[in-house]
């Protein structure tokens, strides 16, 4: 068949179809892709950390493991006060120390006697896990887990024996406190401690030591859908710093081969991830609300302020990533008031920020879109759905929404989403306020991912343009929203 035949050909049978009315498909996913357990967790957003053991009253960050479980009594706990303050803050779940690197167990272990079952706390019958999992049950949070792979009390930190001795604590948690919805450990491997006695510093080779394949393939057994945290995943990655910024750049897809602490340049690629990576490993950022992650008198006076962690939450979530706010409780065993209160600024700065949203049900244009075809219609951005998007053809990479605002109103935050689930793609992007008669730029950014929300100048817009300058296929953005 001649070229010419053939290209008459295909448009004859194009014009067959759409006569017909069939839909073009959906763009084909750009991979790697978020699995379902990892979709629900970009869906969280905000989740706490609840750092609280012996070091609480000894006033160290790191326990050497020689405390005394008789230090460890909270007179006034109430879990509840945890769980609610928090939920009203708007976090989604909270991940708690069950065990620090001090080697203290939070919960009645029968693998050591180094636990709250030889402490003061509710004369040895008190079990902090199982108080926060049932709380978190009540009010609807998910619970997760810190159970640190270092330990400074045991004798055996260093040897066979130990990889067990742990194993066998994960099995307690997940078996008796799930669901458990992430689990977080981290590179603080290896150094002085008690050690049971011999007071000495120990190293171990981090890469082969805890041999975590067969340890997280044991843990995925109890809880298929569990969130595994470390530097490098597998299922999140550690942002690279604890100051609650990810990278204006932040790319989801990422390669953990060959990753190690210490390795040069480790922290950036952690921030910024890796546009070619091969694994969906996003990015959580992790702060403390406090200088320390335990709870200190002294620290008092410089709890962040509502004003810092409404930055924070634009330079976390804002960035795609999701945010992992410490929250240590105080001696007494309460959330302390001044950390209280500047959680509740903060929820009344966000909900006074973000309280009506512009775009919703607004007018939309774009320069094209798939097919031309009521699935992928440019109205789909502001219909509240975060399952219908707008897109364009496959071979059209670069775009534009135009979203008309029923007056001429001051904008200052333009929040946008990609179908993720179809793989992360954008690359470059700018927004455009109408003024005038006349569009101007008011701002220029990279990657959007899960979220991204743009802190504009306040400018009097009528119109708003979000122009795609480049993606890797062609964009899918699910939601716009102005503010």
């Amino acid at each position: 068949m001649h070229a010419k035949t053939a290209s008459l050909t295909t448009l004859f049978f194009i014009l067959i179809c759409l006569s017909c009315g069939e839909k073009p498909l959906p763009p084909e996913a750009i991979l790697p892709v978020p699995s379902e357990a990892q979709m629900k967790w970009h869906e969280m957003e905000m989740n706490a950390f609840i750092h609280f053991t012996t070091n609480t009253f000894t006033d160290k960050e790191w326990g050497y493991g020689d405390e005394s479980t008789n230090v460890f009594n909270p007179t006034e706990i109430d879990i509840e006060q945890w769980v609610t303050t928090l939920k009203e803050a708007g976090f989604r779940g909270i991940i708690l120390t069950a065990k620090h690197h001090d080697g203290f167990c939070l919960w009645p272990t029968q693998y050591t006697e180094h636990s709250v079952k030889n402490s003061p706390y509710k004369d040895g019958e008190g079990d902090i896990v199982g108080e926060l999992s049932a709380a978190c049950k009540k009010h609807g949070l998910k619970f997760g887990v810190y159970l640190s792979p270092w330990d400074r009390n045991r004798a055996d930190y260093g040897t066979p024996e130990y990889i067990t001795y742990y194993r066998n604590q994960l099995r307690e948690l997940f078996t008796q406190y799930g669901p458990v919805f992430e689990m977080w450990f981290d590179g603080a491997n290896g150094g002085d401690g008690y050690y049971g006695g011999a007071d000495e510093k120990r190293k171990i080779d981090g890469s082969t030591y805890y041999d975590w394949p067969t340890t997280l393939d044991m843990v995925r057994k109890m809880e298929p859908e569990v969130i595994f945290f470390s530097d490098a995943g597998p299922g999140v990655r550690w942002v690279g710093n604890e100051h609650g910024i990810a990278c204006e750049t932040n790319w989801n897809p990422f390669n953990p081969e060959g990753i190690y602490a210490g390795k040069p340049g480790i922290n950036d690629l952690l921030c910024t991830g890796d546009r070619n990576g091969t694994h969906w490993i996003p990015a959580e950022t992790d702060v403390s609300i406090r200088p320390g992650w335990f709870y200190h008198v002294a620290e008092d006076s410089l709890v962040k302020s509502p004003e810092h962690l409404f930055e924070i939450y634009l330079s976390s979530v804002g960035r795609g990533s999701t945010l992992l706010l410490n929250v240590p409780p105080d001696q007494r065993g309460l959330i302390h008031e001044n950390d209280v209160e500047a959680l509740k600024m903060w929820r009344t700065m966000l909900d006074r920020e973000f309280a009506m949203n512009l775009a919703a049900n607004a007018t939309v244009t774009a320069s094209s879109w798939r097919g031309k075809a009521n699935d992928y219609h440019p109205a789909k951005v502001v219909d509240g759905d975060p399952d219908t998007y707008w897109a364009t053809d496959d071979q059209t990479t670069t775009g534009s929404l135009e979203i008309e605002l029923e007056k001429p109103t001051p904008v200052r935050y333009v929040v946008l989403q990609e179908y993720v689930r179809l793989g992360q793609r954008i690359e470059a992007f700018t927004v455009d306020f109408w003024q005038g008669g006349q569009w101007q730029q008011a701002a220029e950014a990279t990657t959007i991912g899960y979220k991204r929300i743009l802190k504009l100048e306040p400018m009097q817009a009528e119109k708003i343009r979000i122009n795609i300058t480049a993606s890797k296929a062609c964009p899918v953005i699910s939601n716009v929203e102005v503010y």
